[in-house]
């Protein structure tokens, strides 16, 4: 099994009646909590992360190693993906680097805080399905704009998708699934009170859906902030505001109505910082990064566990041995 496009993952999916977590990770040692919850989980992943969002000195240099280090699951069907690929360019970078899968975020021109026209996100991500597809790589667009902040820079404006605008995207780009603007927001602070029809429209999925039904929907910005992981980064010096997040039964909720991609990053990237914290809190003459680095790698292990049994991916390793075979 080992690598396969996110067309593949998503297709099983959707026969399936589940969703599958794409998990940001910005290093390896974050790669590995997520591939080893796949493999204890028997479940498919999209592991994925963001130009530059790494420590290492380039990109380029955690990419080898990040394709390198899933060869050793040839057990856990693995999408490599590039989130939020700021220009064609870079993701061609990623195709070359090994990746199966890109998104091309043509919502946003190129300073990344003023929104694209419809025409000129259809042009750069018909360019990037072109080259994607020719390669045997899947393509993930997206449609309207996702709110907050994925890279922890400024924070952008929510504009809501457009069902009559998805279907003429689709048609004009080709991509094999796409990102749809609903009210859910990137970042560590979403929503000031529990998140309801008001904020989260959910009615946009379904009519959506009924619009692209060959193309996969996903959902960007849709951690749900665990208090309790607040309160343990909090009480350890962190300050971070009292925040909502998406709850995780809307999110099991949007798999069965055409959500088939759920983008994940702060509630790992919490449990992380949660144990690292504690850990360090504990001891304090420790300066070897390995020692606290296990502890958030089995606390990110284990977010990423539940995150896998709450979208149904959990135990449907399985349907992609029958595409490898055929």
């Amino acid at each position: 099994m080992a690598l396969i496009t996110l067309r593949q993952a998503l297709d099983a999916a959707r026969e399936g009646g589940y969703g599958v977590g794409a998990f940001n990770v910005t290093d390896l040692v974050q790669a590995e909590a997520v591939l080893d919850a796949a493999r204890a989980t028997k479940s498919p992943v999209i592991v994925q992360t963001i130009v530059g969002a790494s420590a290492h000195r380039s990109d380029e240099f955690f990419w080898k190693a990040l394709r390198n280090g899933i060869d050793d699951y040839p057990d856990v069907p693995v999408v490599l993906h590039l989130d939020h690929g700021p220009s064609y360019e870079d993701c061609v970078r990623a195709i070359e680097a090994g990746f199966t899968s890109v998104m091309i975020d043509g919502s946003l021109a190129a300073d990344r805080m003023t929104h694209s026209t419809f025409e000129e996100n259809v042009a750069i991500t018909k360019k990037t399905t072109d080259y994607a597809h020719a390669r045997g790589v899947s393509v993930e667009g997206e449609l309207g704009t996702i709110g907050g902040s994925e890279d922890g820079g400024a924070h952008k404006e929510i504009v809501l998708a457009d069902p009559d605008e998805a279907a003429a995207f689709v048609e004009a780009t080709d991509v094999d699934a796409l990102a749809v603007a609903i009210g859910t927001s990137h970042g560590a602070y979403k929503f000031t009170s529990p998140p309801d029809g008001s904020v989260l429209h959910m009615d946009l999925i379904v009519e959506i859906a009924s619009r692209v039904p060959d193309t996969h929907l996903v959902m960007h910005g849709s951690s749900s902030l665990p208090a309790d992981l607040r309160a343990v980064i909090n009480a350890h010096g962190g300050t971070l505001p009292e925040s909502w997040g998406v709850p995780e039964a809307e999110k099991a909720r949007s798999t069965k109505l055409g959500v088939r991609k759920i983008n994940q990053g702060m509630d790992s990237h919490m449990a992380f910082a949660a144990a690292v914290r504690s850990y360090l809190a504990e001891d304090g003459i420790n300066v070897d990064p390995a020692l606290y680095e296990k502890r958030g790698r089995a606390a990110m292990q284990a977010i990423v566990a539940e995150r896998m049994e709450v979208f149904g991916q959990a135990g449907q390793a399985w349907r992609h041995e029958l595409v490898t075979a055929n």
